[in-house]
């Protein structure tokens, strides 16, 4: 699990505060987990991110100290950057989704030709 700080569509285009591993979860397909991330962040900026496997009750967290944090005039620029960045972050995040949507076609229609194969042919 990756965590991050900013106003871009994109994670990448954003700050990594912290990362961690959800471990012991058994493979499975793209989608198929299901996995419920929550953040508390207190008065003092400290970050506290959990997730949690909904099918084994696996949980781990991350405790992000506030290290200095942005100033106003970082924060104020990430804002603006976002706005200058808004298009070409929708194409992009469009362009994602649909690539997603056609792997997962892809993927089910395998899983579907494998589990028929005796009555293909």
């Amino acid at each position: 699990i990756r965590v991050f700080q900013g106003e871009r569509e994109m994670a990448a285009d954003n700050k990594l505060l912290g990362q961690f591993d959800l471990v012991g979860i058994p493979p499975a397909p793209r989608g198929v987990p299901q996995i419920e991330v929550a953040f508390d962040i207190d008065a003092n900026g400290i970050v506290n991110v959990s997730a949690k496997d909904k099918a084994t009750g696996k949980e781990q967290t991350i405790r992000i100290e506030a290290s200095g944090g942005l100033s106003e005039a970082d924060i104020e620029k990430m804002v603006k950057d976002a706005e200058a960045h808004a298009e070409e972050d929708k194409k992009r995040r469009e362009e994602v989704e649909t690539r997603n949507h056609a792997e997962a076609l892809v993927n089910a229609t395998e899983k579907t030709l494998s589990e028929n194969a005796d009555k293909i042919g």
